[in-house]
């Protein structure tokens, strides 16, 4: 069934028309449906596409959602990658054919996206104390006996606001919910104390709204994290849910769930999650890193832990925006018609890598050309020679961090490496 809704969910996204909504589209396509328009394999430089458009590589995508696969089977992992990079149920489709357990979410709505694609496992990762979000959770667990969904809870506070919205709601089915460790002081969400760890189980087994089924948190937020600090701290992790189990609060349960990993730190999580003891039931050790599937060349380039472990493999950089010189007033500056409208710049500025001749369209390094700087229409580049840039030359751009290239695009072509448009990737945030 829930594979029949994904499928069902596909198939609109491949109906839906193309239009004004869409940025960068060829303006021949109106009318167009959007898998019309993918069977006509159009080359994004050549058939109508105009600039600045988001590519999205298909030969990249394909190589990330193989290897975090690899990897996670051979650590013995779960994975629910996070999908609040993305937001793209074809991706997430994607993701659960290469092994995905579920799809991580940080709030309901986008939870409430995950359930109209059909998704059957949920993690939330943060606590959820909304009423209405709260209303509809109930609604979704009742109606559908395959539904599960697990979420944070950091205080005594949240765990009364969620029983009584669920009261209220009349909820069938308790709400999974794991205690969030927190990553030290002066870090995010969270738990800072084992104590205050233990207060909340005592609460939560006082209610029967909530089930605890496990412990969570997220290393990445560990203060000046360095390896020993992020090993110490997960180590704080599995040490906690060792004590519960001990305690005897994971009793009835099929499964006792310990998750962690974001994109910065999973091989610290491999390595002490392989050292979790054996517990009174199954532990689904849970990873949840999220901009694996289109990696990027900025923070993520720096920050991947295959930086550390180069043996397990290597993620590619899936995006490159393409934009057009649209001025050269001076020998040693150019305009580009992409802005912070169009590209990630909270982390970095994007990075010039090649140059399309607009007059050829030859390829060629952009050896001397920069970006320096962003207005909401416009890159600013800096040229070291005059003739590194011309008007019309299309400028292909390196972006850093997935999670704010995605979000600015709602239709983004999947492209193979000759230009050839195969799907366009329908985002929701």
């Amino acid at each position: 069934m829930a594979g029949e809704r994904l499928a069902q969910g596909l198939k609109g996204l491949a109906d839906e028309r193309v239009d004004h909504r869409f940025k960068a589209l060829p303006p021949d396509a109106e009318g167009r449906t959007v898998g019309q328009l993918a069977t006509e394999r159009r080359n994004l430089f050549s058939d109508g596409f105009t600039t600045p458009v988001l590519a999205l590589s298909a030969e990249s995508v394909e190589h990330n959602l193989a290897l975090m696969e690899t990897y996670s089977t051979r650590h013995g992992l779960a994975f629910a990658p996070h999908g609040k990079t993305c937001m793209a149920p074809q991706l997430f489709a994607r993701q659960l054919e290469h092994g995905a357990w579920g799809i991580t979410a940080a709030v309901p709505h986008q939870a409430r996206v995950y359930r109209t694609y059909g998704i059957e496992r949920i993690f939330l990762a943060n606590e959820v104390v909304d009423v209405a979000a709260l209303r509809w959770l109930a609604g979704e667990l009742a109606a559908d006996p395959g539904f599960r969904l697990m979420c944070y809870v950091d205080s005594l506070r949240g765990i009364e606001l969620m029983d009584t919205a669920l009261r209220e709601a009349g909820a069938t089915r308790p709400v999974d919910v794991v205690v969030e460790l927190g990553a030290g002081e002066g870090a995010r969400t969270g738990v800072r104390t084992e104590a205050e760890c233990l207060e909340l189980a005592d609460a939560i087994a006082g209610v029967d709204t909530l089930r605890l089924v496990g412990v969570a948190g997220y290393e990445g937020e560990v203060p000046d994290a360095t390896p020993e600090r992020v090993t110490a701290w997960l180590r704080r992790l599995v040490a906690l849910a060792v004590r519960f189990d001990a305690a005897g609060r994971f009793t009835d349960l099929d499964q006792i769930v310990i998750s962690a990993g974001g994109s910065a730190w999973f091989d610290a999580v491999a390595d002490v999650f392989a050292e979790i003891p054996e517990l009174s039931a199954p532990v689904l050790k849970l990873l949840r890193s999220g901009a694996y599937v289109s990696h990027d060349d900025g923070q993520y380039r720096k920050l991947t832990p295959f930086n550390r472990v180069p043996e397990e493999g290597a993620l590619q950089p899936a995006f490159r925006l393409w934009a057009q010189v649209v001025s050269r007033p001076t020998p040693e500056q150019a305009f580009l018609n992409a802005g912070k409208r169009d590209a990630a710049y909270d982390l970095h500025l994007p990075e010039a890598q090649v140059v399309r001749s607009g007059r050829d369209g030859t390829l060629r390094p952009a050896d001397g050309v920069t970006v320096t700087g962003l207005s909401d229409q416009h890159a600013w580049v800096s040229t070291e020679r005059a003739g590194d840039l011309e008007v019309g030359d299309w400028v292909g751009l390196g972006l850093s961090h997935p999670c704010t290239s995605f979000d600015k695009w709602q239709l983004i072509p999947l492209v193979e490496r000759d230009g050839t448009v195969t799907d366009f990737i329908r985002t929701f945030f």
